[in-house]
């Protein structure tokens, strides 16, 4: 089911001046015959958005964890076309947001990936191979087709850098954690938190940390400097290690319960 254009940061921004913190979990689309029912048990357990990753199979910025979940969907046949067609089915209530690398929209088209994207309900994109002075070729087929793009700030983003990624972002801006891949981490750092006031003192646009988040305590010690964190590796390593939507559904339920408290 198409959302309406906009819906994204809406929702979020609704849910944040709500008081809620909020929580995006990853999921890597074709991870598991029955993927699209993980979409649902996490905006069942409270997700607030949710990720979707179109795998890809030269991957720049995921870490290990990510790469496999990557390859399963890869090795099960999951394409692009395929993702889309089962996204279109999921019907969550919830904002999803496709992850991917510029190859493969390319690959697809960019306008006919993004025209398909939003007929099939995805509301927003990341791109995170794609730096803002390439935005060019994507920004105009996006913002026809209504998608919203997330643009990505990193610890080491200059401070005149700043203005211009959160001029451009749209739906949400997701800070990473960590430099380096995507991954579990035993602790997050002082960086996270630097850069989450950072972000909150210079836009009202939602800001969501990424990149490391592996516990119900670390999502908390994130969130609270932000307006909320995105949970992946940790999910998909349960997913990978044979669990299914119902204890997907309970790991996302533990971290919602520990952001609300």
């Amino acid at each position: 089911m198409k959302a309406p254009d906009g819906f994204l940061e809406a929702h979020l921004r609704q849910r944040r001046d709500g008081g809620a913190k909020l929580l995006v979990p990853y999921i890597t689309g074709g991870i598991d015959p029955r993927w699209i029912d993980l979409v649902r048990s996490a905006a069942d357990a409270g997700a607030d958005a949710i990720e979707v990753g179109i795998p890809f199979s030269d991957p720049v910025m995921d870490g290990p964890t990510i790469q496999a979940a990557s390859q399963r969907a890869l090795d099960r046949g999951a394409t692009p076309m395929s993702i889309l067609d089962d996204v279109a089915t999921a019907d969550v209530g919830v904002p999803l947001v496709v992850m991917t690398y510029f190859n493969i929209v390319f690959r697809v088209g960019v306008e006919r990936f993004a025209t398909e994207a939003r007929e099939a309900g995805v509301s927003g994109m990341i791109l995170p191979d794609v730096p803002l002075e390439e935005l060019g070729e994507w920004a105009p087929a996006g913002a026809a087709s209504g998608l919203e793009t997330v643009m990505l700030v990193s610890p080491l983003t200059p401070p005149e850098r700043l203005p211009l990624l959160i001029q451009a972002a749209e739906g949400f801006v997701y800070g990473v954690n960590l430099l380096g891949v995507t991954g579990e981490r035993a602790a997050i750092g002082e960086r996270a938190a630097v850069l989450a006031a950072r972000l909150k003192a210079v836009t009202d646009v939602p800001v969501i940390m990424g990149f490391g988040v592996s516990t119900p305590d670390q999502a908390v010690e994130v969130a609270s400097r932000a307006d909320g964190v995105a949970v992946g590796s940790a999910l998909m390593r349960r997913v990978l290690d044979g669990e299914g939507p119902l204890r997907l559904g309970a790991a996302v339920a533990e971290l919602r319960a520990a952001l609300d408290a």
